[in-house]
């Protein structure tokens, strides 16, 4: 059973997410802390691809008081994502096409490790996300008028 440390939320909003890929992610033992006590922030970040490797860029850990941290570059370092070669595969052809990047979406623990499900994107557009409004909107007013039908 999974348990999440942070979500990116907005990520769901911004983009279109064609795939979820799952990857470890190669950390300090003073991150695997602060991450512990739920010190950890993805909704700025991304992930890019250098020489057929992953790299997660932007991501902000806090480190805990009693941690011996003197330079603040290291709280938003750049991580290496740990994939397998047919994972890479698949994102170096989804990159190629147009459009595409590739954004964190939730960090969570697996089994005692931590680990990221990142997600093949496309960005959204203004109209796109103004429907996207529009429909949760209507799903919340039907839901609010089935429960007022049936409460009287």
């Amino acid at each position: 059973m999974a348990t999440t440390i942070t979500d990116n939320r907005k990520a769901l909003f911004d983009f279109f997410i064609e795939e979820k890929i799952e990857a470890g992610i190669v950390l300090k033992g003073w991150e695997v802390k602060s991450l512990r006590a739920n010190r950890g922030n993805i909704k700025e970040s991304y992930a890019i691809l250098r020489k057929k490797e992953v790299y997660l860029i932007g991501a902000h850990f806090s480190p805990l008081a009693n941690a011996n941290i003197k330079d603040e570059d290291e709280v938003t370092r750049t991580r290496k994502l740990l994939l397998n070669r047919k994972e890479i595969t698949k994102i170096i052809n989804f990159i190629q096409q147009k459009g595409y990047t590739l954004i964190p979406l939730s960090l969570y623990w697996k089994r005692g490790n931590v680990k990221i499900q990142i997600g093949l994107a496309k960005g959204r557009k203004k109209q796109d996300k103004r429907a996207l409004i529009k429909e949760r909107d209507w799903k919340l007013d039907k839901e609010r008028l089935s429960k007022q039908k049936y409460n009287r």
